[in-house]
Parts: C-alpha cells; sequence; structure tokens
C-alpha cells in the first residue's frame, strides 16, 4: 500500500514513521515539510537511517501530491489540513488528519475555539477515528479525523458507563490530566524547555482548553443528551504519556463486579483497551511506546462517586499509533498490523 505522510517533521510525523517501518506492505511514498524540504529524510531523524525507503526518501514540499498515494496522513498544525484536504479527496486519495481541523461537527463551534473553517461542507462527512466507538465508518470513510490525546484517554475512560445511561449527568464530570511534554509538539516555546520543565509539574489553560469541545461532544453523543464536562490539563516533565484521573457520579449503585462488567463487555473485541486488575492503578510506563489503553477503577464511598485512572502513550496512542490503527481499518488489514510492540519500561 502505498502511503504519504503531509507534515513529518514533528513528533506525530516521526512515530508514524517509526511504526509504519514496523508495518509489512507499506511503501511510504512521500514525506513532506515546507521549512525542511530538500533535507534527506535520515538526516532529518538520524533513528530512521538503516531502513531502506526512509534511506532514499527526501523531505518534499506539500504540493503536487494527487496520486502518488492511496492513504495520506496529514501530520499538520491545525489549520493547514482543512486547506490541503479538499483538492486531495478530489484526487481520489483517503485522508487521515492527525490535527484538530475535523473533529468538531460544528463550524461555528471550530471558529469559536480556533478559526474560520475553509472547508465546512468536509466536516458532516469526517468520521472520528476512534475506532471502539465509529470502527464501521472508518472502514467507508474517505476522511478520518484523528482525536486528539486527551479526549482519546477521557473518551475511553467514560463510554461504558455513558452509553449504559450509568451516569448521574445532573452533575459534573471532572477530569484532571497530566500529559508529557511531546504533547506540546516539536516546536521551541519557553515554557517547554528543559530547565522550564524539569523538577517542576505545573497546570495549564485551567479554564478553556482547546479540547474541551471535542471531548463533550463524543461524551454528549455516547450520553444522548447534553454533558457537563471540568477538564484540567497538566504539564508532566516526562516526555511520552497521559494519565487521566476522571471522577464521576453514577445514576445507580454498582458494585465493583458489576462496575467492570460494563467495561469487559463493552470493550471484549477492542484489542488496545486494557481492564486492569482490580486495585492496580495503571501507570503511564505501563503504555509506553504502544497503542493500548489501561484502565483502572476506583469506588470511593465517602465521596459517592468512582474514580477512573487511564493512561495512554500520548504519541502513540494519543496520535500516530491510532492513525496507523484507522488505516489498518480502512485498508482492511487486521488492526493490530504494525502495532503489536508492548511498552518500553524502563
Amino acid at each position: 500500500m502505498k502511503i504519504g505522510i503531509v507534515g513529518a517533521s514533528g513528533y506525530t510525523g516521526l512515530e508514524l514513521l517509526r511504526l509504519l517501518a514496523l508495518r509489512p506492505l507499506t511503501e511510504v511514498t512521500f514525506v513532506t515539510s515546507r521549512q525542511d524540504a530538500g533535507t534527506p529524510l535520515t538526516t532529518m531523524f538520524p533513528s530512521l537511517a538503516g531502513h531502506g525507503q526512509y534511506d532514499r526518501l527526501k523531505l518534499e514540499k506539500p504540493e503536487n501530491l494527487a496520486g502518488r498515494a492511496e492513504i495520506i496522513f496529514l501530520a499538520t498544525q491545525h489549520g493547514v489540513a482543512m486547506s490541503l484536504a479538499p483538492a486531495l479527496l478530489e484526487s481520489g486519495a483517503r485522508l487521515i488528519d492527525l490535527s484538530a481541523d475535523f473533529r468538531l461537527k460544528s463550524a461555528e463551534l471550530f471558529e469559536t475555539w480556533y478559526e474560520t473553517h475553509k472547508a465546512p461542507r468536509l466536516l458532516a462527512e469526517a468520521v472520528y477515528g476512534l475506532p471502539e466507538l465509529y470502527r464501521d465508518s472508518i472502514a467507508k470513510a474517505r476522511l478520518v479525523a484523528n482525536p486528539g490525546c486527551y479526549p482519546t484517554s477521557i473518551i475511553l475512560a467514560l463510554a461504558p458507563l455513558l452509553k449504559n445511561g450509568l451516569v448521574d449527568l445532573s452533575r459534573p464530570i471532572i477530569a484532571d490530566s497530566k500529559s508529557g511534554v511531546t504533547g506540546a509538539g516539536r516546536s521551541l516555546a519557553r515554557s517547554n524547555t528543559f530547565c522550564e520543565v524539569q523538577e517542576n509539574f505545573k497546570a495549564y489553560k485551567v479554564v478553556g482548553h482547546r479540547h474541551t469541545p471535542e471531548i463533550v461532544q463524543e461524551l454528549a453523543n455516547l450520553a444522548q443528551g447534553p454533558v457537563t464536562l471540568s477538564f484540567t490539563p497538566h504539564l508532566l516533565p516526562i516526555n511520552r504519556g497521559i494519565l487521566s484521573t476522571i471522577y464521576v457520579s453514577l445514576s445507580q449503585p454498582l458494585g465493583m463486579s458489576a462496575f467492570r462488567a460494563f467495561y469487559q463487555d463493552f470493550y471484549a473485541n477492542d484489542p488496545y483497551v486494557r481492564i486492569r486488575p482490580e486495585g492496580y492503578v495503571p501507570e503511564t510506563a505501563d503504555v509506553r511506546g504502544t497503542n493500548f489503553c489501561d484502565l483502572g477503577f476506583f469506588p470511593d464511598s465517602v465521596a459517592g462517586l468512582w474514580k477512573i485512572v487511564s493512561v495512554i502513550d500520548n504519541i502513540c496512542r494519543g496520535a500516530s499509533g491510532q492513525a496507523v490503527a484507522n488505516l489498518n481499518i480502512m485498508s482492511g488489514a487486521p488492526e493490530d498490523l504494525g502495532l503489536t510492540g508492548l511498552s518500553l519500561r524502563p
């Protein structure tokens, strides 16, 4: 299968290349970067050296891509994919967008949180790329909107409860999330330099993080009604990983065995959600470099709520690994093709 990557010079682009190198019968026909066009790929990313097709590739400008790949990953900053998508779709390519450009269904909502949308007619067509919820639609899609990292960790933690009407929607859901520094991207910013991050831990965008409407949109779809969410992101002094602790009140009392059964049944056919043993608290190191989402459950009888701990690798499951899973679904391949590695621990 011929694959192209637009915007390959960031962390998600590098992770895509790492994963695609492990995927059989995959030919990467082009990688692009406006600022680094002309640079050999293995000069930009020496870790890829020794892989035949990568040794031969140079970064190109994202132009004249029509007809060169069956499926194209758009690993670009927000605002770029919506400019490129119409022409690429017209050429017959299928697209997996790793930015936020097609995640929200409302052009008005997108404008509130980002900017005026340049291809609003495609929002209704785009399929939200969370396999556990939309696998059948992803298989037929021309355009897949790969979910954000924080949303992936939170939505997977809540989907079985919301789908089964077990959440007390009169009370807010609280999501307290922590991410590694790669979640901020590869561009230089003072707040993400070593001396600012090391030996430090901080909240950021405490109110109004851009992932909030995406999370609420999907939780409301599951609940088939309005959902109130309080979401707070934090920056961890680690490279990879997200740990979300979600606090939720139930609409009816449940014991641990019944609570776990809802999750085990819901995710019975999903290879990348692991329900951890009772009492075990999931850790980011458990999923580092993998496409897994690990979940642990803890009743707080004093507060009258449940705590759900959800961990993913933000670059893999929260971005590129999920994109490769969507590629597999779109191409009719086994969903775990190229994604069978275990955690990089330590």
